[in-house]
């Protein structure tokens, strides 16, 4: 799983970086509006935007309105200060696909993470069965014929794109953009 996170909190950006990495998920961060959308415009690898709205240099609303623009349906999660029911509303109306409060519950908002990009892969399920392998996207494990298989959180993460794309050539240019981070 590949997220941006679109932050210009570093003390917040920092432990979000953090949780997501633990939960094995490549995590890239930009600190402004403009780093985002150019982000957002060179690299249409990512699963899920997190994105602030308070962004120096371009708002991210309109964060939002250009990478919808660009017919991207890529899950955004809005994570702000700005809790209003009519931000909510207007953020959710143009093109997010949720929406956190600050300050927020980490468990929550992996959670709703986890979900965002079960939803933006087309399912609902967070299992993916292939021959006797099964693995939970949620619990990030993986087992064959019901007996758990040990792997870091790298190989999971490679499972989990492979299993994705079961029946499809995937490159190596691939499996780099989806697994690993900027630089």
């Amino acid at each position: 799983m590949r997220i941006l996170i679109a932050e210009d909190d570093q003390v917040l950006a920092d432990g979000l970086l953090r949780s997501l990495r633990a939960a094995g998920a490549a995590v890239d961060h930009v600190a402004s509006g403009s780093e985002a959308d150019a982000a957002l415009m060179t690299n249409n690898e990512f699963d899920l935007l997190i994105l602030d709205l308070g962004l120096p240099r371009l708002h991210g609303l309109e964060v939002l309105k250009r990478l919808r623009s660009r017919g991207s349906t890529m899950p955004v999660l809005i994570l702000t200060a700005a809790d209003a029911i009519e931000e909510r509303v207007k953020g959710l109306d143009l093109g997010a696909d949720d929406y956190m409060a600050k300050p927020f519950s980490l468990q929550e908002l992996e959670a709703r993470v986890r979900a965002l990009t079960r939803r933006g892969m087309g399912g609902a399920s967070s299992t993916i069965k292939h021959g006797p392998l099964v693995y939970d996207q949620a619990g990030r494990v993986a087992t064959i014929d019901g007996k758990m298989v040990e792997l870091s959180a790298r190989e999971l993460g490679l499972l989990e794109v492979l299993l994705q794309r079961a029946g499809r050539l995937v490159s190596k240019d691939q499996l780099v953009e989806r697994l690993c981070e900027w630089g």
